[in-house]
């Protein structure tokens, strides 16, 4: 991170950042004859319900549906190839918000909106707010909130166009370019990943125990997403919630031996099971998949708070331990963002939802409890920095990375409980 405020992004440089992709286009593409179809109207087309793969996200789509609303972001899966991504300068903008984000509750009290926590641990609610009128100096406070409460959630973003919704994301960093999942028809759009389920797919509950569900977006990457967008376009009637955890709740849960412990640690991060199962689905693999090694536990520039960076879906071993203490540290993590409740934020969606949330410092696990109604979302993904171990965190700043819950304390002046030896403890009594 630099002290010096970096270019700006946005929508209009998308083109010129984007140079790899747009010669990548014209590689794979050829002439097309007036009775084929364009690139991005290649889709699934599957007629009878059969069980998928539900951590790839996508379902089946139906050709007979013509007068579907969002017809043009429905997922396509373009043949293009796509080269490998290199290290690219990025800064926080959280790193330049006001610490009370003074300007974007201005702006919210302006527009006539309110913004309520939800739990102790992270989840902001704003209502009545519509996310593309906030400035730029807004929207770097709002990158600190969402750093601090993990996910914050804009209900009923109805006039929010998807290049809109971009501008949002690009301001925040380089938006990613997703190697397996779908992409909208509409061309121009290869930087938004769309998320859909409908009829024609069911969950497929022998593939992933829920546990393996909870996960971080692309964590293989060498500079996973920070800050992400995610916009529901349809809404089940019932069901399709989708659940965040709490990495830094869960690193301030552990003993300070085990966090210490966790600290010395870095774990491969892999895109490689994903990329097979694309494949397997039929789907065509637009950038080679990588293999890259993170810190266990990571530090959130813009807040120095440590929190927990593993999740099932990409993280396959600790570095320099035996497999048998790898599987059992990495098991007993990702149980920890599944079964403690108190870190978690249950979220409920409606239409024209658009949730914010933090990859770096939340797993997010969506429910598929909704079959065979259809659930339709648009997902702006913008790169973040290089995962930063404690120590490189420390060295770097000269300050010391903080604990999450010694900070709510802080606030509510109080110490971070000590745990106790334990001996000499009454039987437990349990209250139902």
């Amino acid at each position: 991170m630099t002290s010096t405020p970096p270019p700006l992004y946005s929508v209009s440089t998308l083109n010129s950042a984007a140079s790899d992709l747009k010669h990548a286009l014209t590689e794979a593409t050829t002439p097309i004859a007036a009775a084929e179809k364009p690139l991005h109207t290649k889709h699934l087309n599957v007629e009878n319900p059969v069980p998928v793969n539900v951590f790839n996200y996508t379902g089946a789509v139906f050709d007979d549906d013509e007068e579907y609303e969002f017809a043009e972001f429905l997922p396509s899966f373009p043949e293009i190839t796509l080269p490998p991504l290199a290290p690219t300068p990025f800064t926080d903008r959280g790193l330049f918000a006001s610490p009370d984000k003074a300007t974007l509750y201005a702006e919210i009290a302006e527009q006539g909106g309110k913004a309520v926590h939800q739990t102790p641990a992270l989840g902001v609610e704003i209502r009545g707010v519509k996310l593309q009128k906030l400035s730029k100096a807004a929207l770097d406070d709002l990158a600190l909130l969402v750093a601090e409460r993990g996910i914050v959630v804009f209900r009923k973003q109805t006039d929010l166009t998807i290049e809109e919704q971009l501008a949002v994301g690009a301001h925040w960093g380089p938006l990613h370019l997703h190697a397996t999942t779908g992409v909208p028809r509409r061309e121009g759009l290869e930087h938004v990943h769309v998320v859909y389920a409908d009829k024609g797919a069911r969950p497929d509950p022998t593939a992933f125990a829920k546990v393996e569900l909870f996960h971080s977006d692309v964590t293989y990457e060498l500079q996973p997403p920070g800050p992400t967008l995610l916009r529901n376009l349809v809404t089940p009637d019932l069901g399709g919630d989708t659940l965040f955890s709490s990495g830094a709740a869960v690193f301030s849960s552990f003993s300070p031996h085990y966090q210490r412990y966790l600290e010395s640690l870095s774990a491969v991060h892999s895109g490689h099971e994903q990329a097979r199962g694309a494949r397997g689905a039929g789907q065509h693999v637009r950038r080679e998949p990588i293999e890259t090694i993170h810190p266990v536990v990571r530090v959130c520039p813009s807040t120095g708070i440590k929190s927990v960076f593993v999740n099932a879906g990409f993280t396959r071993r600790i570095v320099g331990v035996p497999k048998a203490e790898s599987d059992h540290v990495l098991r007993f993590l990702h149980e920890q963002f599944a079964v403690n409740h108190d870190f978690a934020w249950r979220v409920k969606w409606e239409k024209d939802d658009v949730a914010i949330w933090d990859n770096r410092t939340v797993n997010h696990s969506a429910l598929f409890d909704f079959w065979p109604e259809r659930r339709h979302a648009v997902r702006v993904t913008p790169s973040a920095e290089q995962p930063e171990s404690v120590a490189a965190y420390e060295a770097r700043t000269g300050t010391k990375a903080k604990d999450w819950l010694e900070q709510r304390y802080k606030s509510l002046g109080v110490a971070k409980p000590v745990l106790d030896s334990g001996v000499g403890k009454k039987e437990r009594g349990f209250k139902d």
